[in-house]
């Protein structure tokens, strides 16, 4: 079993920065890709940002220029520094990874929550 655990949600001005982590644990052989989701009340989860093992990434147009995904992969731990943050941010933000062991599996985080005060 994986287990994907969220840390560095908050409450933060706009303008402000917060910065999230994710780390993996568990039976992992290798990880694939790593990304964060959110979702705002009322709203579906959407995709923010993700990256593979090699460092490639993949922005949402509206975080492009403001959120920063990258990973350590000998820690198993995936980061979104979020810049420029404003209202429309808040939502609870996911981590999801692709995690092999026997075979490929998706795993999703609990959630953390992001708010954004105007």
């Amino acid at each position: 079993q994986v287990q994907l655990v969220e840390s560095g949600g908050g409450l933060v001005q706009a303008g402000g920065s917060l910065r999230l982590s994710c780390a993996a644990s568990g039976s992992i052989f290798s990880i694939d890709v790593m990304g964060w989701y959110r979702q705002a009340p009322g709203k579906q989860r959407e995709l923010v940002a993700a990256i593979n093992s090699g460092g490639s990434t993949n922005y949402a147009d509206f975080v492009k220029g403001r959120f920063t995904i990258s990973r350590d992969n000998a820690k198993n731990t995936v980061f979104l520094q979020m810049n420029s943050l404003n209202p429309e941010d808040t939502a609870v933000y996911y981590c999801n990874s692709w995690v092999t062991s026997f075979r490929s599996v998706n795993y999703w985080g609990q959630g953390i929550q992001v708010t954004v005060s105007s």
